[in-house]
């Protein structure tokens, strides 16, 4: 799988925006068929950093509606990925 497959977005929120500046952890959508080794591996090739720790989890889709019409939204993958300390990615920052 190319590392552009496996690292689908970034996940912008207040709590990865705390994690990206005190800890050095960033947060991915991932493909779901992803496993920890080749999310380590598309990180490093893409940002050009040395990744210490990766975790996965699984989440689910929500109920949605749209009026009288029940949806559900699609289940997805995340991973924190944790880098080097006095290494970050330079995408996160300013955000």
């Amino acid at each position: 799988m190319d590392a552009y497959q496996v690292l689908i977005r970034p996940v912008i929120t207040e709590k990865s925006g705390f994690q990206s500046d005190s800890l050095h952890r960033y947060t991915f959508e991932v493909s779901s068929g992803a496993n920890k080794m080749q999310i380590k591996k598309a990180v490093e090739q893409v940002f050009n950093v040395t990744v210490t720790d990766v975790n996965v989890m699984s989440v689910r889709g929500k109920s949605r509606r749209w009026g009288k019409v029940q949806g559900h939204t699609k289940d997805w993958k995340k991973a924190v990925v944790t880098v080097q300390p006095g290494q970050s990615i330079q995408f996160f920052e300013g955000v």
